[in-house]
């Protein structure tokens, strides 16, 4: 079922422009609507699994938020943090960011080519081209925050096999590619007039910033003062906290003040969302077989520890199940068992929920952290508040870095569950090993058994492995530890 709904969804009006040879690119781009034509096949890699779903079962799945639910081998490697380089899933995921990676440097390589007069007007050429970099810069993210050193690829196809196996660059060298494209993209307008849609869809300054600000954060050679820089410009663009935490899911407000970017999908279409009917409960879906990105009796803990009933409402959906669960309810009988709920529609593999990529309350934290780490305690506690405030939880006082830091971590460990925040989090601040190796989680049987889980959890393994089909394909691709 979920091939036949892949392949729908592979058949939109989004049409996949790159062609095979450079004989056929030489003579397909003419006008400023090819190119056009082309930027949307750029897009339409945030329609793929890596964004509809595989990057939060990568995140949330393997860190403490969710266990894997569901019947496939595959995430079970990630609940138990024993991923194989021959895993089919790292595999599409590195090939789904590569080929939104090479349509982006088509854009980017054939918009300066094209004589169009159209092109002149209101600087469209420039922001096709800052668009596609944008873009590109977002794919090597995500890339890099998951297997570390890449390949850089800056042109779109390469002949001669010598050329094409590109060695990987450093961590370093891949963020430095990535901060240059999106400081290009910062020249992209604000808005595009009144419509919050297109707002919303499309590549602003806003994203450009957002986007900022989350990278010089995630790169190991952090620089907190840029960070804030970042932070304090999406401020000024106008973006606020929704009034709502709930709503933000609920499909009805998705072009709100807190969105600054995301993908949008058309209910019962070929550009349907298939994602929510992996995720959502018998009540919900319409069906009865086990689903997937189960949440942990860990994350319901500190929902509840926290005394956070408006997140947890939000984010998780208890029903009843027939099926086992070896964590919540080892035998199959019906039973309460919970769900993930930022989507709630399932409409049948056809579901119109938005992805969100972007939002302002993840600015809002990454400020606080940044402010924190400058040793900035008390205009930290600001922006802290100022999420928690939403959901009607207490204010902070302590400015103590180190307990700040702790408090900051976990408040977006409950604002972001379930959207692929999780595990980039513990990377970054140095609490994956600590966290990973203190969890306590118990594998049940139905005869009463427990089992503890071991995640052997070292440094080496908050990298995904390089998927080995791209090894056996590029002798030049070294192996992560």
């Amino acid at each position: 079922m979920i091939v036949s709904i892949l392949s729908i969804t592979s058949c939109t009006k989004f049409v996949d422009i790159a062609p095979e040879s450079d004989l056929t690119t030489g003579n397909a781009y003419q006008t400023a609507a090819d190119l056009e034509a082309a930027l949307i096949g750029v897009y339409k890699t945030l329609n793929s699994d890596y964004f509809i779903w595989e990057n939060f079962v990568m995140s949330d799945v393997r860190s403490d938020n969710a266990y894997a639910g569901g019947d496939d081998p595959e995430i079970y490697q990630y609940d138990e943090l024993q991923i194989s380089a021959l895993n089919s899933r790292i595999l599409l995921t590195w090939r789904q960011l590569y080929n939104g990676i090479a349509r982006a440097n088509l854009v980017i390589e054939k918009a300066p080519l094209v004589n169009d007069v159209k092109l002149e007007v209101g600087n469209k050429r420039a922001n096709i081209i800052n668009e596609a970099r944008f873009l590109r810069a977002f794919y090597y993210f995500e890339l890099v925050k998951a297997f570390g050193g890449l390949p850089i690829v800056r042109e779109f196809g390469k002949v001669n096999p010598e050329d094409a196996n590109i060695s990987r660059s450093t961590v370093t060298d891949v963020y430095n590619f990535i901060v240059e494209d999106l400081e290009a993209a910062a020249a992209l307008p604000s808005d595009y007039g009144n419509n919050l849609s297109l707002n919303k869809s499309k590549i602003t300054r806003g994203a450009v910033y957002a986007l900022l600000a989350k990278v010089h954060a995630q790169r190991p050679d952090r620089d907190y003062s840029k960070v804030l820089q970042y932070c304090i410009e999406v401020e000024k663009l106008g973006y606020g906290l929704h009034d709502s935490y709930d709503q933000l899911f609920d499909g009805l407000n998705y072009n709100n003040k807190e969105t600054i970017l995301l993908v949008q999908y058309i209910a019962s279409s070929p550009e349907s969302n298939w994602g929510p009917q992996l995720l959502l409960p018998p009540s919900l879906s319409g069906d009865d077989w086990r689903k997937y990105v189960t949440p942990s009796k860990n994350l319901i803990t500190a929902y509840d520890n926290a005394g956070d009933t408006q997140r947890k409402s939000a984010s998780v959906y208890y029903d009843n199940a027939e099926w086992s669960d070896e964590f919540w309810k080892p035998c199959a009988v019906a039973g309460s068992i919970p769900f993930p709920y930022k989507f709630r529609h399932a409409s049948a593999w056809e579901s119109g929920d938005n992805v969100y990529l972007l939002r302002f309350d993840d600015i809002l934290l990454l400020k606080a952290e940044a402010l924190n780490e400058l040793s900035r305690g008390s205009e930290a506690l600001v922006p802290l508040n100022a999420v928690r405030d939403r959901v009607d939880l207490g204010g902070i006082a302590t400015t103590d870095k180190i307990a700040l830091r702790d408090i900051i971590l976990n408040e977006r460990r409950l604002e972001f569950a379930f959207e692929g925040y999780r595990w980039d989090d513990l990377v970054r601040t140095g609490k994956l090993v600590s966290t990973m190796t203190s969890l306590a989680e118990y594998s049940l049987t139905c005869a009463g058994g427990s089992t503890k889980m071991n995640y052997n959890i070292n440094p080496n393994k908050a990298l995904m492995p390089i998927p080995q089909g791209e090894r056996n394909r590029n002798p030049n691709l070294t192996p992560n530890p």
